[in-house]
């Protein structure tokens, strides 16, 4: 299936539509929004099956995949705006100093305004669909951009948005990187972009153009640290899971080991256990085992498995684009698979030895060498994770377990530096859509002469700055 480009003149059509839209008020009222929640939550149940087919079709996911990482999500979601944007949306009252007396202070949360949402293809219908739940919940217009490289997934989403949004509303524009072009070149009241950290950097400077905020959700090298105080049969079971989920091709998959010398190989040991008590005795044949998104994904991925030495996997089958999970050992940190973010199920292991010091000292050191991760992943003592979590910075994390911490919908969900900014999920996605106001409101049937020239209070004020 071939997705066709959004014409240039289109995407300004529905633009200036949503553009007029908004200046009416009409997705002001809580009421109106919430309506539209509802509508969406009812489209995602009508939708539900063939959402979670296209998702087979594109990527080999399962349904109990398809629905615990993408389609559950997108609901809780809605469910958690539903029940707690009336209260979100309220005007609040803020403590006013004496200085301002007899005045008092507010925020006021108004939406941001139009907004662009553009995601990648590896959790599809998730990563574009919960921040429209923000999106509608904060009152905003929206225009989706889905990822071509999953083709079914994306006119599906297409069609639903369709049917259930006016598109001076909600609309979805479909293409390649020529439509994201067209798109960064408008100007949106936000840009919320999800994708890698080389393509984010052209989205923020595209915004910068007009001034426009942006969230980045990118993404990077996640490190794994697996100290000789681990459980090493359940922090293998746990990285085996986090490794193969989605066949490695997620943003916060952990992306390599670094691993104490002394418990190496139980590990390998266990991970191999893992891998089979996780899909069968031949995870090709597993039905919950996804595949490369496409041919130049399957290429680039199969490439690492040529900076290491293989210890467990590396078989390849270019027809079905599968990768088997893999451990190289013996990888060098400035290769390829060690300096480039993988999205895929290798999995390259750097060995910290003891004669070389510390081993808490020699992981901080190795993190704080490269670029900030989304994610960052301890398996070990306790005391010792939140040590080196206080010297080394990352989106999120775990201790003792991988990717746990995005299904946490009371948790901001984002990067810092390299691996993005801004935070989602829960309330943040409807802080993330919205300006916070300030104002303050002052009286009429006083007005105190401190404030004015030529200032006679002048030593009282000061004292009570």
């Amino acid at each position: 299936m071939t997705i066709e480009n959004t014409s240039d003149q289109r995407i300004r059509e529905i633009l200036a539509s949503q553009r007029d839209f908004f200046h009416t008020g009409a997705t002001l009222p809580v009421k109106f929004r919430k309506e539209q929640l509802n509508k969406f939550y009812a489209a995602m149940e009508q939708y539900q099956s063939q959402l979670a087919e296209a998702l087979w079709t594109d990527l080999h996911k399962s349904f109990q995949e398809a629905y615990l990482t993408e389609i559950g999500l997108v609901k809780g979601e809605i469910k958690e705006h539903l029940n707690h944007v009336k209260r979100w949306a309220r005007r609040k009252r803020r403590c006013t100093p004496l200085t301002l007396f007899p005045s008092s202070s507010y925020i006021v949360s108004e939406p941001l305004g139009q907004t662009l949402i553009v995601s990648p293809w590896n959790y599809p219908v998730q990563l574009l669909l919960n921040p429209l739940v923000g999106a509608i919940s904060a009152g905003c217009t929206a225009i989706l951009k889905p990822s071509p490289y999953v083709p079914h997934v994306s006119m599906i989403i297409g069609d639903m948005i369709k049917e259930t949004f006016p598109e001076h509303y909600v609309a979805v524009v479909q293409g390649d990187r020529e439509v994201n072009q067209s798109l960064f070149a408008c100007r949106f009241d936000m840009i919320f972009f999800t994708g890698s950290p080389a393509l984010g950097r052209r989205v923020m400077a595209a915004a910068a153009e007009y001034l426009t905020p942006v969230v980045l959700e990118l993404g990077g090298k996640s490190p794994c640290i697996i100290d000789d105080t681990a459980n090493i049969k359940i922090a293998a079971r746990r990285i085996a899971w986090g490794k193969s989920l989605n066949a490695g091709q997620t943003c916060i998959a952990p992306d390599y080991i670094l691993i104490h010398e002394d418990v190496k190989e139980a590990f390998v040991r266990e991970f191999a256990a893992s891998i089979k008590e996780l899909h069968g005795e031949d995870i090709k044949q597993s039905e919950y085992y996804v595949r490369m998104v496409n041919d130049k994904a399957f290429e680039r991925v199969k490439s690492y498995l040529q900076d290491g030495d293989i210890v467990y996997g590396g078989r390849t089958d270019a027809t079905e684009r599968f990768i088997e999970p893999t451990l190289l050992d013996n990888v060098h940190p400035s290769s390829s698979v060690m300096t480039e973010e993988i999205f895929g199920p290798i999995f390259p292991m750097i060995t910290i030895y003891k004669k070389d010091g510390a081993f808490k000292e020699q992981v901080a050191t190795f993190v704080n060498e490269r670029e900030k991760p989304l994610a960052f992943y301890w398996f070990g003592n306790e005391r010792d994770a939140w040590d080196v979590i206080r010297r080394t910075s990352s989106g999120g994390g775990c201790i003792n377990d991988t990717i746990m911490h995005i299904a946490n919908g009371n948790l901001p969900f984002g990067g810092v530096g390299n691996s993005g900014m801004g935070h989602y999920h829960g309330k943040l996605s409807f802080d993330v859509f919205t300006h916070q106001r300030s104002i303050v409101k002052a009286p009429t049937w006083i007005d105190l002469p401190f404030r004015y020239m030529p200032y006679k209070f002048f030593s009282l004020i000061k004292r009570m700055l």
